[in-house]
């Protein structure tokens, strides 16, 4: 019996590639090339990443398609209605990344409470003491209130580091969560988390109600000097709204690992600020979660021989 065809249009973990590999006929091809098509026509599975728009059109172009692994968490490059209407099923890794980006998150807000400088060289004793005053933070993160905009898998793992280096912690969540669950942050109003929050960090899901949620109004509701972080998705923010918030307010920060589009073009407003410090979305970028997340292959295999995936979309 010949195996299904799969196909992989970004990189995955080569364990996990050769995991799938043993079960299917695997084969790497990226949307844009020229075969990918053909490919398509034949395939039951199709495992993407984050640019990999899986849509109607996409769709229409494999007509065995039963299965569709995002390895990774966010699904907003997924047309999950397309896929439903077409019997397709949705896979992810809801939790893989977690942790990398909670850590990644934690050390951004660190560089932008702690300036610090690696000397390649010697220095006098005038140029030395200068540095060391230039470089004198005005105050310790456990002097400052953390504000977790979206308490789930990775704004809870930052509020609970917040409250173990010792900072104040509140959070706003649209759902309640039960106090067992909280990590130590309090809960407060939209409102009150903005007027409060000395560092703003945002971790919602991108769905259709968050889209430029942090925008002129909300930018107004923040202090002047808000550090304000982002490791979610691109489309949260207004770039428009942002660079004025920050041409306004020069002591204000934005730490900003995620970008709409990505990658952006030299008109991105966020480009050239002094005070808007940019990341190429390597939030999770780390070897443990680019390996979790590669194994999605599991549930893709999983719906391929006729069992029920341990991660469908439906249940996210």
């Amino acid at each position: 019996m010949s195996k299904p065809l799969v196909l992989q249009t970004e990189e995955l973990d080569a364990s996990a590639a050769a995991w799938l590999g043993e079960r299917c006929d695997l084969v790497a091809c990226r949307v844009e090339e020229p075969r990918f098509a053909e490919l398509l026509a034949r395939a039951e599975g199709l495992v993407v990443r984050t640019y990999t728009r899986v849509d109607a059109a996409l769709l229409a172009g494999g007509p065995r398609l039963r299965v569709v692994g995002r390895a990774g968490v966010g699904l907003d490059n997924i047309d999950l209605a397309a896929c439903a209407a077409r019997g397709v099923r949705v896979v992810s890794t809801p939790d893989a990344n977690s942790q990398a980006v909670a850590e990644f998150a934690l050390a951004l807000i660190v560089d932008a409470a702690r300036p610090r400088l690696m000397l390649d060289r010697a220095l006098d004793a005038k140029e030395w003491g200068r540095l060391r005053k230039e470089l004198r933070a005005p105050r310790q993160l456990s002097e400052m209130t953390l504000g977790v905009l979206g308490l789930g898998r990775i704004g809870a793992r930052v509020a609970r580091m917040g409250v173990g280096i010792g900072m104040d912690v509140v959070y706003h969540d649209i759902r309640e969560i039960p106090v067992d669950q909280r990590m130590g942050a309090s809960s407060v109003s939209l409102a009150e988390l903005c007027a409060r929050a000395d560092v703003l960090t945002v971790h919602v899901d991108p769905r259709e109600a968050n889209r430029r949620l942090v925008n002129t109004p909300f930018l107004a509701m923040c202090k002047p000097t808000v550090v304000l972080v982002n490791t979610s998705r691109g489309l949260i923010l207004d770039d428009l709204a942002l660079a004025g918030f920050l041409r306004r307010n020069p002591k204000a920060q934005a730490l900003l690992d995620v970008h709409d589009p990505e990658p952006f073009g030299p008109d991105y407003p966020l480009l050239g600020l002094p005070n808007a410090h940019l990341s190429p979305h390597i939030a999770a970028a780390t070897a443990t979660a680019q390996e979790n997340m590669s194994w999605v292959v599991r549930d893709v295999w999983r719906v391929l021989d006729g069992k029920e995936p341990e991660f469908p979309a439906a249940q996210r």
